[in-house]
């Protein structure tokens, strides 16, 4: 039996007018991330994110806006402000009841939606008036520094800044998939191109051998393979909902089901946060000339063993960290309780939420050396092969979750397409007469 084909999805209205728009918003996007701020020099800028590295605190927020900031553009703030804003209040309801109650109603969510709008806007000026200061400590960014560069350049990055929170709910609302995973997804693989033609330069100089290349070419197939692997990959816990009588006579048969625990429930935010506390030494070194901080800088460098082992510690300690805060197995045991269902052997309550936790905490762990390797990744093959370009990390992480979930919800849409049109056209016949459904 051959599994149903797909019909293709230009040809479903619906689906093409959300894939057009998707794509329309992207492009202004990316538009957008290349127009230099006014009175800026972006070539200096250019230079001095070159000579720094991506191991710094302006290296891996310039990855995450697609290069916006390495070029002074008015998008240089990217979506990054709208994501800080909305980790913030999430951590908030792991830690404030009134915060978690807001969460699990409809109009409390409204709230802390229009609550992280205001927080983004804030954020984006105060890290916007950052930046212009930023700019103007670069030797030649600046053609004329002082309050008027200061004030234009905080209120156009901050406009750009709400620009694109606003063109990321518009995805959301009207295109396909979430707009601010997809907003982070193209600003990574907007690199994709320009790496490809340094490696064909490198080929070109020997930097690079072909035989090389093939390897890396072969290992980076797996590494996708496996990524996508775990990323789907889910511990199924079984859960039995019994048979109930439903009044007048209705009666809900019983259901078995399950509760899927993925093994990567913490996403890429371990990897960030890491990475957040593990480059202050080397971004502090830069702005001073303290021999103490210059020293734990060279200590803290990406290829030595203490870093190795500090970064394996921060991404296990966050992943247990994260996944605790967004996961609550109290709540799905009281909320299984409920609906009367129940795990085989384990009692409903307290019990339940104990098994479920044990289960998570079990699976967390090999989750997080998953994390490890995939972090690690980047600077071992820079190392190993002489790439002039990154692989792995946060952005390998991100492009497989928003490609899976995207695909996902594009199938989705043509599934119930299908399912409509069956059910307006479709004939059944019946007593051998013909039944319109």
């Amino acid at each position: 039996m051959t599994a149903p084909q797909l019909p293709n999805p230009f040809k479903i209205p619906e689906l093409k007018e959300k894939l057009l728009f998707t794509l329309l918003c992207l492009l202004l996007y990316r538009l957008g991330a290349h127009i230099t701020v006014p009175g800026v020099d972006a070539q200096a800028t250019l230079d001095f994110f070159r000579n720094q590295g991506s191991q710094t605190l302006f290296g891996v927020y310039n990855l995450f806006v697609g290069g916006a900031l390495s070029k002074a553009t008015v998008f240089a703030l990217g979506i990054m402000p709208y994501i800080s804003a909305s980790i913030f209040f999430q951590i908030m309801g792991a830690v404030f009841p009134t915060v978690e109650r807001l969460q699990k109603e409809e109009e409390g969510r409204k709230k802390i939606t229009q609550w992280t709008r205001y927080l983004t806007v804030g954020l984006a000026a105060a890290q916007a008036y950052g930046i212009a200061l930023f700019l103007e400590s670069l030797q030649g960014a600046v053609v004329s520094p002082g309050w008027a560069f200061r004030i234009t350049t905080a209120f156009t990055l901050t406009v750009g800044g709400v620009f694109i929170m606003w063109l990321g709910e518009q995805i959301t609302e009207r295109g396909i998939g979430n707009g601010m995973s997809l907003l982070i997804f193209f600003s990574i693989i907007e690199a994709v191109l320009p790496a490809t033609f340094q490696t064909f330069e490198f080929l070109r100089t020997g930097a690079l051998t072909i035989p090389r290349l093939l390897m890396l070419l072969v290992l980076m197939v797996v590494v996708v393979w496996f990524t996508v692997m775990i990323t789907v990959a889910a511990r199924r816990i079984p859960i039995q909902i019994p048979r109930k009588v439903m009044g007048r006579g209705r009666i809900r048969e019983g259901q078995k089901s399950f509760i899927p625990l993925r093994i990567n429930s913490a996403g890429v935010m371990p990897i960030v946060f890491a990475q957040s506390i593990i480059i202050v030494p080397g971004t502090m070194a830069q702005f001073s000339s303290v021999g103490f901080l210059r020293d734990l800088s060279d200590l803290f460098q990406p290829t030595s063993w203490v870093y190795y082992v500090a970064y394996t510690i921060l991404i296990v300690f966050f992943t247990y960290f994260y996944t605790a805060i967004i996961f609550n197995p109290v709540d799905l045991s009281e909320n299984l309780k409920k609906q009367g269902g129940f795990v085989p052997g384990v009692k409903p309550g307290s019990r339940t939420a104990e098994y479920i936790d044990h289960v998570l905490s079990r699976i967390t762990l090999p989750g997080s050396l998953f994390l490890t390797a995939i972090a690690i990744m980047p600077i071992v093959l820079l190392d190993a092969f002489n790439v002039p370009f990154q692989f792995g990390g946060t952005g390998l992480l991100i492009a497989v979750g928003v490609a899976l979930d995207t695909v996902q919800q594009m199938q989705q849409h043509m599934i119930l397409r299908q399912y409509d049109g069956f059910m307006k056209q479709g004939r059944i016949r019946f007593r051998g007469r013909q039944r319109f459904m």
